[in-house]
């Protein structure tokens, strides 16, 4: 049987994503706060490094595939942040919990299928160590009209 290193930054390599920096919060907050062997990840959303966003409503000017882009972006944001508070990726040791606002209609009711893009990177850069508990929640509207917003809680090591 073949032994897998884990090594999500080569996984990145691998998937062919350059993480950007950190994007800044938007607002009186941080990125993230760790206590003990927890991060909690404050809520991004689909910003891209020029600091455009993925914007819109699901179920009305957004298609499920660009939810999912974006979701999947919002992914990569989170994993910026935990490599500038870890140094290096090999410490994350889980992907706990997500929690996932999906800006869409009221009719719309595909918002696992948009939050797939964050669960599935998330897996693909971590293995099993970023398979999660996860709740995908439809909500009126989002900041700066953003089609996603996720944070997450992550096991870490030293």
């Amino acid at each position: 049987m073949e032994h897998k290193v884990y090594d999500p930054e080569a996984r990145l390599k691998e998937l062919g994503i350059e993480l950007p920096k950190a994007p800044n919060p938007v607002a009186n907050y941080v990125n993230g706060v760790r206590t003990g062997n927890l991060i909690f990840l404050a809520g991004k959303g689909p910003r891209y490094a020029n600091g455009v966003e993925i914007t819109g409503k699901l179920g009305d000017d957004i298609s499920i595939e660009k939810g999912y882009e974006g979701a999947r972006l919002t992914a990569i944001n989170q994993i910026a942040v935990l490599k500038e508070m870890l140094g290096d990726l090999k410490k994350v040791k889980r992907i706990v919990k997500v929690l996932a606002l999906v800006n869409s209609t009221p009719d719309f009711i595909e918002q696992p299928k948009v939050i797939d893009g964050f669960s599935d990177l998330m897996v693909a850069v971590f293995g099993e160590r970023g398979l999660h508990a996860r709740a995908a929640i439809g909500v009126a509207t989002l900041p700066r009209a953003q089609a996603v917003e996720v944070e997450c809680v992550v096991e870490v090591e030293d």
